[in-house]
C-alpha cells in the first residue's frame, strides 16, 4: 500500500476522454465536403475558356456553360460545403 499515488483533485481530475461522437465532424461530414469541395472545382474549371484578344473576338465568352452552368455549380457546390460542415446524424 506505500505505492499507491494519492487521485489528483481539482481541474485536471475532471478531464475525460471525448467519446468518438463527440466529435464535431464526423466521417460522413468529411465525404460529404469531399463532394462539395469537387463540385466547386467542377464549376471553376467550366468557366475556363480562351479570352479574347484585341485581334479576334471570342464569342464563347458569351456561352450558356460559362456564364450559368459553370458559376451555378460552383455556387451550388459552395452550399452543399455549408450544409455538409453544420450536418449533424440523427440518432
Amino acid at each position: 500500500m506505500a505505492n499507491v499515488k494519492p487521485r489528483p483533485t481539482g481541474p485536471a481530475s475532471e478531464i475525460k476522454k471525448e467519446k468518438f461522437t463527440d466529435f464535431p465532424l464526423i466521417r460522413i461530414n468529411f465525404i460529404m465536403m469531399t463532394v462539395a469541395a469537387l463540385m466547386i472545382i467542377v464549376g471553376f474549371l467550366l468557366m475556363l475558356g480562351s479570352p479574347s484578344t484585341a485581334e479576334s473576338f471570342n464569342h464563347d465568352i458569351y456561352s450558356t456553360r460559362r456564364i450559368v452552368i459553370g458559376p451555378l455549380i460552383a455556387f451550388l457546390g459552395f452550399l452543399f460545403m455549408a450544409f455538409a460542415i453544420i450536418y449533424r446524424k440523427r440518432k
